[in-house]
């Protein structure tokens, strides 16, 4: 599962061809002992995360928008895609 981005603790990541389960594109994040599924909408989609982190990563996802749907629809194909910038 490469890894998209790492910030405050947390790792994003997305799979190649992940398109089945959650039938939407969405991102992996890791948070210590949490995981979560995450819609590039916003929605948690499961998982958990702690409030705070699921906020966070929901305004990086807005900020990023563009840049997580190109490298998703490259991910579903089996193509490599580039890492995004960490927030700050």
């Amino acid at each position: 599962m490469p890894e998209l981005s790492r910030f405050q603790g947390m790792i994003i990541k997305l799979l190649f061809m992940d398109d089945e389960k959650h039938h939407k594109p969405h991102i992996h994040v890791y948070y210590g002992e949490y995981e979560a599924s995450i819609g590039l909408d916003g929605e948690l989609l499961g998982g958990s995360l702690p409030i705070k982190k699921l906020k966070l990563i929901q305004a990086w996802i807005i900020l990023h928008e563009n840049e997580l749907y190109s490298a998703w629809n490259n991910a579903v194909k089996g193509q490599s895609f580039d890492g995004i910038e960490p927030l700050k």
